[in-house]
């Protein structure tokens, strides 16, 4: 099975699964396509991590985030900025890793014994790239909502917008630029990308637009593989990807809710439960989570049954701790997929915010991330910008294999609201016996602070039911309803 936010990705995926492919190639097939056919979301200019799991040795994960370019704070500053622009050509300040993290999967997939070639396992994307896909509500919605904001950005309204307009829900959306570096890469190989005539290329059309980023810095970059972090569950054993992402911060939230002792789902004591083991978790995370290279502590310290006993202790069965944390934005695509021979895999791309910096390269098509954007420029913060540093990521693929011997692998989009609906799918499903649809399906909370909200709320969805809501907001949660099913 392979799933994906949008059909034809899940449908590329399938295919090559039907002709052979393992779990592997059938994600880079639909990692690939995905990044044509949900844009606002994801690009080969974004980052990517991985979990996979051959069935036979534990997990291993991806790391293809791409770091920051050879530019410091004092670049910004001498531009008389005190904060890294959001969007526009100062945004695009990392390089983009995601096609090194297909690169890195393949090699593991071959010592599998994978020997589909590229050109197959690219060949959807280059299509739908060619001969157009219609646009998505998402799609339409996202591009309405940022036309105002990204139309003068380089490429993007000649890429994104018709007469100025976004298109229709419907029309046909053709990329023919970015097709040609798909069909490039499928005929060259994937790391054309980084050291190549497509790097060039590339370096290029950012040196054109004056993004920071430069050929040299494709040049440096590589994926790596990481080993994952991984927490004893009641019922089995979660993994999740280290700094710079916050997978720490699912798995304590797991770990904690795991010891509070809860009945069953939906009720006031599991959605209290796990939103405080989340304020614990994110407390954690707010600390210590940024790139391993600038960290101070080990993140499996905060995993140890000391540690965690600590924090579960701290947590008030009845009352809601005070929270006012900053926001983490983020928008993103999840992929999970598990073959024949029960070989599985956990997938997370993504470009940060809608359409990233909104800079789309004219000569390859290529959407640039804004992952940068999240760099501070106060000397010695816990994100401070530097030169080769990568940045904090929301994005976290997760995967858990549980007691009986089933594979579950799991995510969703959403910054903050990743490990909040991680915790909330994965419990129903593997803690109390929910089926899958239901599971998914239930009502969602969010944690968290809008951008330009004054405050932290507890968002609800409005379906959850009437005393549930009544006994959070009695318990001292800022319960806010939102709509049934709120994107």
């Amino acid at each position: 099975m392979v799933v994906a936010p949008h059909h034809l990705a899940a449908q590329a995926g399938l295919g090559v699964l039907r002709e052979g492919g393992n779990a592997i190639e059938a994600m880079v097939a639909a990692a690939a396509t995905i990044a044509v056919v949900y844009p606002h979301m994801n690009a080969l200019g974004g980052d990517n991590f991985w979990l996979i799991d051959d069935g036979r040795c534990a997990p291993t994960g991806i790391d293809a985030c791409g770091a920051a370019a050879g530019v410091d704070i004092g670049y910004y500053r001498s531009r008389g900025l005190d904060a890294i622009p959001s969007r526009g050509p100062l945004a695009a300040n990392t390089v983009a890793g995601a096609v090194s993290g297909w690169q890195a999967a393949l090699d593991m997939s071959a010592r599998w014994g994978g020997a589909l070639p590229l050109s197959r396992l690219l060949e959807d994307a280059v299509f739908h790239a060619r001969e157009g896909v219609p646009v998505t509500r998402s799609q339409h919605a996202n591009t309405a909502a940022k036309r105002a904001e990204l139309a003068e950005v380089p490429g993007f309204a000649e890429t994104f917008l018709v007469d100025g307009e976004a298109p229709p829900v419907g029309a046909l959306f053709k990329q023919p630029a970015l097709a040609a570096t798909l069909k490039r890469l499928a005929n060259a190989g994937l790391d054309d990308f980084y050291r190549g005539k497509l790097a060039r290329a590339i370096g290029a059309d950012l040196e054109r637009v004056r993004c920071p980023v430069t050929a040299e810095d494709l040049a440096r970059h590589r994926a790596c593989e990481v080993t994952p972090l991984s927490v004893a569950l009641s019922c089995g054993t979660a993994f999740n990807l280290p700094p710079p992402t916050q997978g720490l911060a699912s798995l304590i939230t797991l770990a904690l809710f795991d010891r509070l002792g809860c009945g069953e789902a939906e009720g006031f004591e599991f959605v209290h439960g796990l939103v405080e083991a989340t304020k614990c978790a994110f407390t954690v995370r707010d600390a210590h989570v940024t790139d391993p290279a600038y960290m101070e502590v080990d993140p499996a310290q905060f995993l140890t049954e000391a540690a965690l006993a600590e924090m579960a202790a701290s947590i008030d069965p009845l009352n809601a701790a005070a929270w006012g944390s900053e926001p983490s934005a983020g928008d993103t695509v999840w992929l999970g997929a598990i073959d024949g021979a029960g070989r599985a895999v956990s997938f997370i791309q993504s470009i940060y915010w809608e359409f990233g910096s909104g800079v789309v390269l004219r000569e390859t098509g290529v959407t640039w991330q804004n992952r940068g954007a999240s760099f501070g420029l106060a000397e010695g913060g816990r994100n401070a910008l530097a030169p080769g540093r990568k940045p904090f990521h929301t994005i976290q693929p997760a995967m858990a294999l549980l007691d009986d011997g089933r594979s579950m692998v799991y995510g969703t989009m959403g910054g903050e609201g990743q490990p909040q609906t991680q915790a909330a799918v994965f419990t129903r499903y593997a803690a109390f016996g929910q089926e899958l649809q239901a599971a998914v399906a239930a009502p969602r909370w969010l944690l968290g602070r809008t951008w330009g909200a004054p405050k932290t709320t507890l968002r609800l969805e409005s379906r959850f039911a009437a005393d549930v809501v009544d006994a959070l907001a009695r318990a001292g949660h800022d319960v806010e309803p939102v709509e049934a099913f709120d994107e």
